[in-house]
């Protein structure tokens, strides 16, 4: 369900814009570990026929050529600061190895036949092609690694064969180690050893881990892994709320990476694995990109809500597991897509019905949201308080029969002051702040600021204070919190507030 920006919403010429006032949001790059994965733009090229052909798009030319449907390191201008650039699937292997189960699997050096410009020993191929990305405006670079000793080398001694490569990391400036499946993959023992070499070796690498939720508490950054988009909310919702429970071990930062979830990944204190690209329609074959298909939430018209839940993160920081101040609904909401035609990259059939279920309301440092429907329609309410102070509340959207449903509902979260920034993501009927009951809240102006944006409004005449209750209409929350849109983009409402004393 579509609602107009111009219709019934409070009218952008009755709020006082402030020419005068800074942004809300820090100029400075966010500290997140976030980043853009290239795997789904490989596809996207590929026409994902087949996984060799994905891999093969993974090169030089791609990255920086200025071809059509290249150029990736030109994405996200608004957020390229932010981000981390992640080669994913085959970026150290020879162009002409492309197979599953090649020898060069876990090779970790920059391959010169994908990247015939990048030469010299291995840490200079590395260091040029860090470079190159930075210089296009990234924060920096990182890689898809295999989870396995290249084939090539035989018999090797393991912890000096990762040492070198991490050392090489290290050298060459390299940020991130998105470690994915292999024939290790599973091997708890090896990805400790990774993440204590890095510690050691390469203090300044990020390595994340996957394939199983216990690992979080072993490393960096732990992420909930592929889903597919038409039911991608309550599935990612329900990985998260299960590996809460964990504890980090030893230095272990314990991170969730929620993929390309930016609203969820606000709302629940994640980092974004970023997956959507701006290469819209169909596939260069003609066929529909089941991966971001046409329908539901239509990812691929949603790169607003990418730009809002980074620059988030410039006000807030993700924040690991490891404390029990989390609560989990004991009621669960259930999606339910009736599969169409190229739908999904998985093994459903036209027809068939896709459930995924989640709990609907997860909090982490708050109490849980109070949600004023009982609609079995109505989202999913996540809320975080994180660890500077700052506070996020999000509605998620329902995939619903055979479409994407954002049910407006009135919300209550009860906080403890309002000294920090407040980030409201979803749509809303209204949205009620809660204080503590002897909360004076005379003499506060009340700023308001869509993340996509750079300029304030003052919205303190419109929202409505009574005791110590707070309270945004929801037309509020959509018109400031659209009021960088982009044209045509469909994404949520993203905000940020900032209350001020007179």
């Amino acid at each position: 369900m579509r609602y107009s920006i111009t219709v019934g919403l409070v009218a952008l010429s009755t709020l006082a814009w402030s020419q005068k006032h800074s942004s809300l949001i820090p100029g400075t790059p966010s500290k997140a570990d976030d980043y853009f994965c290239t795997w789904n733009i490989q596809g996207y090229l590929s026409s994902y026929v087949t996984s060799p052909a994905q891999r093969a798009e993974m090169t030089g030319d791609n990255m920086f050529g200025k071809s059509r449907f290249q150029n990736w390191v030109s994405f996200y201008p608004k957020i390229r600061k932010d981000l981390i650039f992640v080669m994913d699937d085959s970026w150290d292997i020879p162009a002409n190895e492309n197979s599953g189960d090649n020898k060069y699997l876990g090779w970790v050096e920059v391959d010169t036949s994908r990247f015939p410009g990048f030469t010299g020993p291995p840490n200079q191929r590395m260091s040029k092609l860090v470079n190159a990305v930075k210089a296009a405006g990234w924060k920096g670079l990182g890689g898809w690694i295999c989870a396995q000793q290249a084939q090539l080398v035989g018999d090797n001694d393991t912890e000096m064969y990762w040492t070198q490569r991490l050392l090489t990391a290290n050298a060459s400036g390299f940020a991130y180690w998105k470690v994915d499946w292999g024939k290790e993959a599973r091997n708890a023992e090896f990805r400790k050893m990774l993440t204590r070499l890095g510690r050691k070796y390469a203090p300044n690498l990020v390595i994340e881990h996957a394939t199983n939720e216990r690992f979080i508490s072993i490393g960096d950054v732990y992420r909930t892994y592929d889903v597919e988009n038409i039911i991608a909310q309550p599935t990612t919702i329900a990985r998260i709320a299960r590996v809460l429970k964990y504890k980090p071990e030893g230095d272990a930062k314990g991170i969730i990476n929620c993929e390309d979830e930016p609203y969820i990944a606000a709302g629940l204190g994640c980092a974004i694995g970023v997956m959507r690209h701006p290469f819209v329609g169909n596939l260069p074959n003609g066929a529909i990109d089941f991966v971001f298909p046409p329908v539901g939430r239509n990812l691929k018209l949603r790169l607003d809500e990418v730009v809002r839940g980074v620059r988030w993160h410039r006000i807030a920081l993700p924040f690991g597991v490891g404390s029990d101040d989390y609560k989990i609904d004991d009621q669960n909401l259930q999606d339910k897509w009736k599969v169409g035609y190229r739908d999904t990259w998985g093994p459903a059939k036209i027809g068939d019905t896709l459930k995924a279920s989640a709990p609907a309301r997860v909090s982490r440092g708050l109490p849980l949201p109070i949600v004023k429907s009982d609609n079995p329609a109505r989202p999913f309410v996540l809320s975080s308080r994180y660890a500077n102070g700052a506070i996020a509340i999000a509605t998620i959207g329902r995939g619903l029969n055979h479409d994407y449903i954002t049910k407006k509902v009135n919300v209550e979260q009860q906080i403890n002051d309002v000294k920090h920034p407040i980030g409201v993501f979803g749509d809303y009927l209204s949205l009620t702040l809660i204080l503590p009951q002897n909360t004076l809240l005379k003499g506060y102006q009340i700023w308001g600021q869509d993340l996509a944006g750079d300029t304030p409004v003052n919205i303190t005449k419109k929202v409505i204070v009574k005791n110590n209750r707070i309270t945004l209409p929801g037309d509020l929350i959509r018109t400031v919190g659209l009021s960088a849109k982009t044209k045509g983009d469909l994404s949520d409402p993203g905000l940020v507030l900032k209350f001020e004393k007179r």
